[in-house]
C-alpha cells in the first residue's frame, strides 16, 4: 500500500505535469512564454549591478562584459614609505587583516561590510544599496566610512583612491573639471555612456572628514585639501592593473619633485608626496584620490539616465536602513537558527557566514585556456598513463578560448576568486533558500559554458585578471578532465522546493504582481519553474552523457563479475599523488595507478546524477526517458556493491587490479568510504548501513569532537604528505552527511535511534567548531584541524563553510534530557 508521503509525491507530479502542458500550449514563436520572458528581463534588472568584483575588498561592476568598473583603494601615510606597503585593494591572506566582509547582504538591494585593518589602524564599511528604475539596471550607491582604530593617532593620514574604468570602443567616460585647476573642493561628476548601460553619471562626494593642509611650497601647484583626479587612457587589457597603473602615476609625480629639486631639505609632508596631479578629462581609466586626516566618509552616486531620477546621498541613508531591516526579517524567516544554536552570538555568526557567500557572487568575462588536442595519452589506457599524459601536457598544445562570462559564486575572495564547478552546487544549496531565480541564474550561466559533448571545465579561469591569482600549470583546462556535478544537487532542491507549491493551479499571466518577489518567482508562478526544468533539462541529460562516455570503467577487460557489465566509473587525470579532478586532490588511492582502477566516489556521483533525471523527466512527463534513467540507476546501486563493497574492512572501498590482473578492493577508509550513502543511493533498509554508521561514529576512525575526518585516524597515510584530504575535516562532505543521517533519522527502521544521536552530537561539533574558529580569527577556513578544531590553509573561505547556515537552521532531534552521549551502535 502507498504511504501519505508517496501519494503527495504522485499528486504533486500529476499537477506538474498538467503545468507542463499549459505552459508547453502558452509558449510564443521563439519558444519563450510571455511570462518566463518577462521575468528574465526582470531579473537582469534587479541583478544587473552588484559588488561583482569579490577579488577587491570592494569593487562594482554590473554583470554585463565591456562595462563600467570601479574598485576602491586605501592606505595609511605617515612616512614616505608606508603606502607601499599598506595599499589595499585585491582581497589578500594574512594583510593585516583582523577580519572582513559582509555583515548583511542581498543582491537585489545591498548591504554593509565591515573591514578591520588592524595593520593600517582603520575600520572601513562600505555601504552598498540599489533603487530600481529605467532600462539599465537602476541607480546604486556606496557610502565610504573610515574610521581610525583606539590604538591609531588621531591625526594619521590616509590616502583613499576610487578607481574607475570604462570598456568598449564604442563608450565614453569624462571627468569634468571642477571649480579649481589644482583639485576639488565640492563633488567630483563623470559622464559616461556606453551602448549596454546608456548615458550615465558618476559622483564621488565631497564628504565629511578633515582634509590635510600644507604650509609647503608645492601647495601652490597641487593643492591641499582638495580631491584630484588623474583621466588616462590605457589599452583595454591592461587597465585592470590598478596598482601598477596608481603607482606609475605615482613615480611620475615623485620624478617630477627630484627633477624641481624637492630634495631631503626641502621635502613636502609624505602624503604630499604622493598626492597627484589633478588632470580630469577623457579616459578609460579615471583615479579619484582623497587624503584624510582621522576619520573620513564620502559616497559614490550612480545615476541612470534612463532612471529618470539621480540618487542622492538621502536615498542612500535610506536604502541603507530599508536594506537592513529587510534582511534581518528574511535572514530569521529563512534561516532561523535551532536549537541548540538559539544565542545571538549564532544568529549573528549566521548572518555573517550567509552574506558573505552571497557576497562573494562576481560576474567573470573573458577568455579561457583550453588544450582540446585530444592526445591520444588523454585516454589514459596504458600502463604508466599519468607519465604518458604528463608528456603529452608538456607539449604545450593549449589556446584561448572565448571570450565566455560567468556568474559565480566564488570559494575565497583572496585565494579562489573565479568559478570552481563542483564548489558552485554546495554554495548553492543555501543560496536557493534566500534567492531560488537568483540560483537559477548561476546555474544558467554554468551550463551556457558547456560544449557540444556535454563538458564544463571544472575551474573557470576567465581573463588576464582571473589568470593573475592562478600559476601557469594550473590555468590549462583539458576536455577529459571531470569534476564533481554538484549542480545536480541544485537541481533537486529546485524541484523539490516546485513539488511543495502543489495546489490549485494558478491562472495564467503575463506579468508579475507588484507584492510579488523576483527571488521566489519561479516557485510563486510553477508554470516558469517547470518552464525553467523544460530548459534546463538537455544540459543534464548532455552532462550525464559526457561523463558515462569518457570517464568509463572497465569491466570487461578484468573478467570482474557485476550485475552490469557497463556502469563503472574511473576519473581521469589522475597522477600518483592527486586525483584533482575528484575535488577529493590528495585523498588515498590505489597504488600505482592503473588504468583498471575503478572509483567509488565517481560512480556515486553518477548515480546521483541519474536520481536528478529520473525526478525532472517525472516532473516533465517523460515516460520513456524515466525508464532508462531508471534502468541505469538500478544498474549502479547494484555495482556499488558488487565491484566496491568490502564486507571485511565494512565500507565501500575503491577498486584496481593485482598482479594476476583480478579485481581488487583498496580500502582507505574515510570519505571515499561513505559516497554511496552521502549521495543518498542507499535505501533505509540497506544491509550496508550499520557498518557504515559504525564508522562514521568510531573516534578510532572517522569521529573527531569538530566533525568527521575526511581520512581515517586509523589509517598509515593519515596526516601524511600534503595532508589535503588526509584527515582535516571539511564541512560541505560533513553537511551531506548531516543530511542523511537527518533522513535516516526521520523514518523508522533498525538505524533510526543511532542516525539521529549521530546526527545530533555531528551537527553540534561542526557548527561549534566553525563558530569558535571565527569568533577567535574573524574568518571562516577552507578546513579544520580534527585535534584542535582550529581553522587552517584558506582564510575567508566563505564558500561549502557557509553551509553551517543550513545545519544550524535543520531540525533540532536531539532527545529531551539526554545530552550528548557516545551512540550505541
Amino acid at each position: 500500500m502507498a504511504t501519505g508521503r508517496q501519494l503527495s509525491f504522485v499528486l504533486a507530479l500529476l499537477w506538474l505535469n498538467a503545468l507542463f502542458t499549459r505552459a508547453a500550449a502558452s509558449i510564443t514563436n521563439d519558444g519563450e512564454s510571455i511570462l518566463h520572458s518577462e521575468l528574465g528581463r526582470q531579473n537582469n534588472q534587479s541583478l544587473l549591478w552588484g559588488p561583482y568584483r569579490p577579488n577587491l575588498y570592494f569593487g562594482v561592476r554590473p554583470r554585463i562584459p565591456q562595462s563600467l568598473m570601479t574598485g576602491l583603494m586605501w592606505g595609511k601615510i605617515e612616512t614616505y614609505n608606508d603606502f607601499q606597503h599598506t595599499i589595499r585593494y585585491t582581497c589578500e591572506q594574512n594583510e593585516g587583516m583582523k577580519g572582513y566582509g559582509w555583515e548583511e547582504y542581498d543582491p537585489r538591494r545591498g548591504g554593509v561590510q565591515a573591514i578591520h585593518d588592524i595593520q593600517n589602524g582603520l575600520d572601513i564599511t562600505t555601504s552598498f544599496v540599489k533603487v530600481p528604475g529605467g532600462a539599465h539596471g537602476g541607480n546604486w550607491a556606496a557610502r565610504i566610512k573610515g574610521k581610525l582604530t583606539e590604538d591609531a593617532p588621531s591625526n594619521q593620514k590616509t590616502i583613499v583612491v576610487f578607481y574607475i574604468t570604462q570598456e568598449g570602443q564604442d563608450s565614453e567616460l569624462r571627468a569634468l573639471e571642477g571649480e579649481n585647476e589644482n583639485g576639488y573642493e565640492g563633488d567630483v561628476t563623470l559622464k559616461g555612456r556606453s551602448k549596454l548601460l546608456g548615458d550615465y553619471k558618476l559622483v564621488i562626494t565631497k564628504g565629511d572628514g578633515v582634509q590635510p593642509k600644507s604650509d609647503h611650497d608645492l601647495s601652490s601647484i597641487r593643492g591641499p585639501g582638495q580631491t584630484v583626479v588623474q583621466s588616462l587612457s590605457y589599452p583595454e587589457e591592461h587597465i585592470w592593473q590598478a596598482k601598477p597603473i596608481l603607482f606609475k602615476q605615482f613615480k611620475e609625480g615623485v620624478d617630477w619633485l627630484v627633477e624641481n629639486k624637492y630634495d631631503v631639505g626641502n621635502a613636502p609632508p609624505p602624503w604630499q608626496v604622493y598626492q597627484l596631479d589633478n588632470r580630469p578629462g577623457p579616459g578609460n581609466v579615471h583615479i579619484v584620490q582623497k587624503i584624510f586626516e582621522g576619520d573620513f566618509q564620502f559616497e559614490v552616486l550612480f545615476s541612470s539616465e534612463s532612471a529618470g531620477k539621480e540618487i542622492t546621498s538621502r536615498d542612500i541613508t535610506r536604502e541603507i536602513k530599508e536594506t537592513t531591516e529587510s534582511f534581518g526579517e528574511q535572514f530569521s524567516s529563512v534561516f532561523a537558527p535551532k536549537a541548540p544554536f538559539n544565542a545571538d552570538k549564532f544568529k549573528r555568526f549566521g548572518r555573517s557566514m550567509f552574506s558573505n557567500l552571497i557576497g562573494g557572487i562576481g560576474y567573470f568575462y573573458g577568455e579561457s585556456v583550453v588544450d582540446r588536442s585530444s592526445a591520444s595519452e588523454y585516454d589514459e589506457e596504458n600502463e604508466n598513463f599519468w607519465e604518458e599524459a604528463a608528456e603529452a601536457r608538456a607539449r604545450n598544445q593549449q589556446a584561448f578560448e572565448g571570450p565566455y562570462e560567468l556568474f559565480t559564486s566564488v570559494p575565497s575572495r583572496p585565494f579562489f576568486p573565479r568559478g570552481f564547478l563542483w564548489d558552485e552546487g554546495f554554495h548553492l544549496l543555501p543560496i536557493a533558500d534566500w534567492d531560488i531565480d537568483l540560483t537559477l541564474e548561476i546555474i544558467k550561466s554554468w551550463f551556457n559554458l558547456m560544449d557540444d559533448d556535454g563538458w564544463i571545465a571544472r575551474e573557470q579561469i576567465l581573463g588576464a585578471e582571473a589568470r593573475s591569482k592562478v600559476p601557469p600549470e594550473f590555468q590549462v583546462q583539458y576536455p577529459h578532465y571531470a569534476n564533481p556535478p554538484t549542480l545536480f544537487l541544485v537541481i533537486d532542491t529546485f524541484l523539490s522546493k516546485l513539488l511543495k507549491t502543489n495546489g490549485t493551479l494558478p491562472a495564467a499571466r503575463e506579468h508579475l504582481s507588484q507584492d510579488e518577489s523576483l527571488a521566489t518567482a519561479s516557485l510563486d508562478n510553477p508554470e516558469v519553474g517547470v518552464e525553467h526544468l523544460r530548459r534546463l533539462y538537455p544540459f543534464l541529460q548532455r552532462q550525464f552523457d559526457w561523463f558515462r562516455n569518457t570517464q568509463r570503467g572497465d569491466i570487461k577487460s578484468y573478467d570482474r563479475e557485476a550485475y552490469s557489465s557497463r556502469e563503472a566509473y574511473r576519473w581521469r587525470g589522475r597522477t600518483v599523488t592527486h586525483c584533482l579532478t575528484s575535488g577529493l586532490d590528495d585523498y588515498p588511492r590505489p597504488q600505482p595507478p592503473h588504468p583498471g582502477e575503478l572509483h567509488v566516489d565517481l560512480m556515486s556521483w553518477v548515480g546521483a546524477m541519474a536520481k536528478t533525471l529520473i525526478n525532472v523527466g517525472d516532473a516533465l512527463g517523460l515516460a520513456e526517458d524515466v525508464e532508462g534513467y531508471k534502468k541505469t540507476l538500478d544498474a549502479i546501486e547494484h555495482n556499488l556493491d558488487d565491484l566496491h563493497w568490502s564486507e571485511r574492512e565494512g565500507c565501500y572501498c575503491d577498486a584496481t587490479v593485482d598482479d594476476f590482473e583480478e579485481h581488487m578492493l583498496v580500502c582507505h577508509k574515510g570519505y571515499v568510504s561513505l559516497f554511496p550513502f552521502l549521495t543518498g543511493l542507499l535505501k533505509p533498509d540497506s544491509p550496508r548501513l550499520g557498518k557504515l554508521l559504525r564508522l562514521i561514529g568510531d573516534e578510532d576512525e572517522l569521529w573527531s569532537e569538530h566533525g568527521l575526518r575526511s581520512l581515517s585516524k586509523s589509517d598509515e597515510l593519515a596526516g601524511t604528505g600534503e595532508n589535503y584530504w588526509r584527515s582535516p575535516v571539511w564541512v560541505n562532505i560533513n553537511y551531506l552527511v548531516i543530511v542523511q543521517l537527518y533522513n535516516l533519522a526521520k523514518q523508522d527502521g533498525p538505524h533510526k535511534e543511532t542516525a539521529r544521536d549521530l546526527y545530533s552530537r555531528l551537527r553540534k561539533n561542526v557548527v561549534d567548531t566553525v563558530y569558535k574558529s571565527w569568533e577567535e580569527t574573524g574568518f571562516a577556513w577552507e578546513q579544520y584541524n580534527p585535534d584542535t578544531g582550529k581553522g587552517q590553509r584558506t582564510q575567508h573561505f566563505t564558500g561549502w563553510t557557509s553551509l553551517v547556515v543550513k545545519i544550524m537552521a535543520m531540525e533540532d532531534l536531539q532527545a529531551p534530557g539526554k545530552g550528548q552521549g557516545k551512540a550505541e551502535l
